[in-house]
């Protein structure tokens, strides 16, 4: 397995892995599956502030995490909102963990304090990732998304990256951090 930094070229198997969990759950808000081109951008433009990692086997993308802004004012610079999605027949592999592994390696060297994680609820197997990665629970988003013919909560869990800091650097854009470290040029 070969957990690696996400290229536009991935964007048709991320697409794929996306689609069903937009088409047919309720785990994302989105209502329409999006394309290989409309995720090719959203991974060129991730990749200039937070980093996107892919797992990759044999060739094909498995599963993907990433991290974005937790909100846009400035003094939210130094928190991100993560997520990780498996392909089907992937999942119970232990690729999200590995991917969050690295994927939070990242942002705190990149200067990030805090991780967020929004999950539609329930779901236990999610829950249970990113509590056992040491995420705690801060609170839950009632009836806040209406989706497959119901209100949806989202609970929300947050993981600290780095201890706290008088005046902090703003956080390094990803893209820097690439081009200082040739490990993540990839």
């Amino acid at each position: 397995m070969l957990i690696r930094v996400a290229t536009p070229d991935d964007a048709a198997d991320i697409a794929a892995i996306y689609a069903p969990i937009v088409r047919d759950t309720v785990i994302s808000f989105e209502t329409e599956p999006s394309d290989a081109a409309e995720m090719a951008g959203r991974i060129q433009v991730t990749l200039q502030t937070h980093p996107w990692l892919v797992a990759e086997e044999d060739g094909r993308v498995l599963a993907y995490a990433y991290a974005g802004p937790h909100r846009t004012r400035a003094a939210y610079q130094w928190s991100c909102d993560v997520t990780v999605y498996a392909a089907e027949a992937a999942r119970r592999r232990g690729l999200g963990r590995q991917l969050y592994t690295r994927l939070f390696e990242i942002l705190a060297r990149q200067g990030l304090h805090l991780a967020y994680a929004g999950i539609t609820l329930p779901n236990a197997a999610s829950v249970g990732l990113h509590e056992s990665l040491g995420f705690e629970a801060v609170g839950v988003f009632r009836e806040v998304g209406y989706k497959h013919g119901a209100w949806r909560d989202v609970g929300w869990w947050g993981l600290t990256l780095g201890g706290p800091g008088i005046a902090p650097e703003g956080p390094i854009p990803f893209a820097s951090l690439r081009q200082a470290d040739e490990r993540l040029a990839e």
